[in-house]
């Protein structure tokens, strides 16, 4: 899996800087052409020759040219790198290069190749556990991994301080289990497709204020969007109303209400290569919305609220599909699962379908793990074991490659 591949190693400060020594060594040892990035407080810590001397590579940190009549032929560096590299890792990540990376600053060639870089990237957060467990900084990850950063989880025990708690360097076999994990994630088999992925719940307005909705959090679109840009497909997100951030390299679109949603799926889904409509459209929305508030009225007679059906926009796609285009749908089941499942793929002519159920363990809304069942129109079933939302996808992305 390493060898012949181009890995990029970011090197912040922070006393577990040595350590990554054996990581660069480790890397070099599989196969893997390796350079490494400092940033000037990682200096203090390991000096540039050590890393030089492992990776066979001066190391790079100035973003400016020492002769300034050389300025020319280091000015697209940051650019150079980020296209170089398979996969940008990030070990130590200081709770600074964290928040920097969040916020889109750029003041030193790690942060900018970051800012850059169109592939995958891999952070290890380490720091003293009371900076790792400061809500800050867990916002910061947190927000990271939605635009589709991969995080190794640090792991726990003494600090050089004598605090103990989560903030250590994971162990080096562990980030190169992630290096090869993303790597084999990553490929670029969907390069020069055009994918559309819908997410998330719709609002169906009652009045200006209230309105009609589901559980949905999205999360599983937003991952299936974020899998397909990572192996190079150019990727439309259609998202009804979440807290999620965007996915890098994905263009997001977002809509409100079920008919918004099938209006702007049908008007970006013609030359698209696949459609995934993973959102969970509202089924009924009020026959009519109050352009005021309702006022509630206490002793007066039950509100009645007259309910219509929302656009299928499943079945318009199915009905006007062009040839070569893979469909994708989902379904959430309470009973008889797999039946009706069976009996949407055919009613809406479906490539696949993704069937997941509120009785699976880990399943459901508003986690980061799902339980799933593929079914193709060939009759062909795979239930899948607990995963993360994001191998889930990639698992919807592996099957789908085979009908492209």
């Amino acid at each position: 899996m390493l060898k012949g591949k181009h890995i990029l190693v970011g090197v912040c400060g922070g006393i577990a800087a040595y350590k990554v020594c054996y990581l660069v060594r480790d890397l070099k040892k599989a196969g893997a052409d390796v350079k490494v990035v400092m940033t000037e407080a990682a200096t203090k810590f390991v000096t540039p020759l050590t890393f030089s001397a492992l990776s066979g590579h001066a190391v790079l940190g100035n973003i400016w040219a020492t002769d300034q009549s050389t300025l020319s032929s280091i000015g697209t560096q940051h650019i150079d790198l980020a296209n170089w590299a398979d996969t940008y890792v990030i070990a130590p990540a200081s709770a600074n290069t964290i928040a920097k990376i969040t916020y889109g600053l750029s003041d030193n060639l790690l942060t900018i190749v970051a800012l850059a870089s169109r592939g995958p990237i891999i952070l290890a957060p380490t720091m003293d556990a009371d900076m790792y467990i400061n809500p800050v900084t867990q916002q910061n990850v947190t927000r990271l991994q939605e635009r589709g950063f991969f995080i190794v989880p640090p792991e726990e025990g003494e600090h050089a301080s004598g605090l103990k708690g989560p903030g250590r360097l994971p162990e080096i076999r562990a980030i190169i289990d992630m290096i090869e994990h993303v790597l084999d994630r990553t490929i670029q088999d969907f390069k020069g497709k055009k994918i559309l992925v819908t997410a998330g719940p719709t609002y169906e307005a009652i009045d200006p204020v209230r309105y009609i909705s589901n559980r949905s959090s999205g999360k599983m679109g937003f991952a299936i969007a974020n899998a397909a840009a990572l192996r190079g497909a150019a990727v439309t997100l259609v998202s009804g109303p979440v807290h999620l951030e965007t996915p890098r390299n994905v263009e997001r679109v977002d809509v409100e209400s079920a008919k918004q949603m099938h209006d702007t799926v049908l008007n970006y889904s013609p030359g698209s290569d696949a459609v995934i409509m993973a959102a969970a459209v509202a089924d009924y929305a009020p026959e009519k919305s109050a352009k005021t508030k309702t006022k509630k009225d206490a002793g007066t007679k039950p509100v009645s609220l007259r309910l219509v059906e929302t656009p299928d926009i499943l079945h318009t796609l199915g009905q006007k599909k062009n040839k070569g285009t893979v469909l994708v749908g989902f379904a959430l089941e309470t009973d008889n699962e797999l039946h009706n499942a069976q009996e949407k793929l055919k009613k809406k002519k479906l490539d696949l379908i993704v069937l997941n159920s509120l009785k699976d363990k880990g399943a459901g809304f508003g986690v980061d793990t799902n339980v799933v069942t593929i079914l193709n129109n060939k009759g062909k079933t795979a239930k899948l074991p607990l995963m993360s939302k994001f191998d889930v996808a990639n698992e919807i992305l592996d099957r789908l490659k085979n009908l492209l």
